[in-house]
């Protein structure tokens, strides 16, 4: 377990590798008794001094949320991070490379929250009757701290998240099978990555409803307008210079971006 001190200088490091887009050395590393507690921590602290700053909270993400996934980062369940209103990208947005350690590019589906929904107790139905609909998304994720990382440096870069894209065609929550939503990943189009939503807990669903469970018992709640990244369903795919990235959902439509 860190010191608050440690947790203030974790943060430190982490806002000065994303200012300056070049990774730092793993947490673990820095700090070698860090816990996932302190991690969570240090998220936050870096969340609420973007927040403090200017920036608004709109949502959380999700991830780790398939089995292989965790086996290889040694867990046993999902992590979370926050999403700020400046991580927003419009669809078909020229997305400057430079901004980015590292960028790579996964496909999810986005949940727009229509009613607060608290954990613990949430399960599949609550989550269904909460969502005003669903939307397919790319986000964008970026890795602030260097290869080889383990959970505790994952978590404590807030997931890595960096960017999120919102696109195609918005389906109420029950007007279709969410499990079997498919994506295609497509870069410069050739196909790079092919999943299923049920990759997600077997159900997209599922991830949100773990996501309030997880911070409800700490006061927080998912609101009205909040938007929540389930958990992708496909492996990440790396972004470079001039790629175009492009995300097919089959009946619900794509979105794309543009590296530049």
């Amino acid at each position: 377990m860190l010191s608050d001190a440690d947790r203030q200088k974790a943060a430190d490091i982490l806002m000065k590798a994303q200012q300056e887009r070049k990774q730092a050395v793993q947490l673990y590393v820095t700090f070698p008794s860090i816990t996932i507690d302190d991690s969570y921590a240090i998220s936050t602290i870096v969340a609420e001094r973007k927040i403090k700053a200017g920036a608004r909270l709109i949502g959380h993400k999700v991830g780790l949320t398939s089995k292989a996934m965790q086996r290889s980062s040694m867990i046993d369940e999902p992590d979370y991070g926050y999403i700020l209103d400046d991580q927003i990208i419009g669809d078909g947005a020229k997305v400057k490379h430079s901004d980015y350690c590292k960028p790579r590019v996964e496909v999810e589906l986005a949940f727009i929250m229509g009613k607060r929904l608290q954990g613990p107790g949430v399960g599949l139905a609550e989550v269904l009757r909460a969502t005003e609909y669903v939307i397919p998304a790319i986000e964008i994720v970026d890795a602030r701290l260097q290869d080889q990382r383990r959970i505790v440096d994952t978590v404590a870069d807030n997931g890595a998240a960096a960017g999120i894209a919102m696109g195609g065609r918005p389906v109420g929550p029950m007007d279709v099978d969410l499990r079997w939503v498919g994506g295609i990943m497509y870069r410069n189009s050739e196909i790079e990555e092919t999943g299923l939503a049920a990759g997600v807990l077997g159900h997209p669903a599922l991830g949100v409803a773990w996501l309030a469970n997880k911070i409800g018992p700490h006061g927080h709640a998912l609101e009205p307008g909040h938007i929540v990244l389930a958990g992708s369903f496909t492996r990440v795919v790396f972004a470079q210079k001039s790629d175009t990235l492009h995300a097919d959902f089959g009946p619900l439509g794509g979105l794309a971006i543009q590296f530049v």
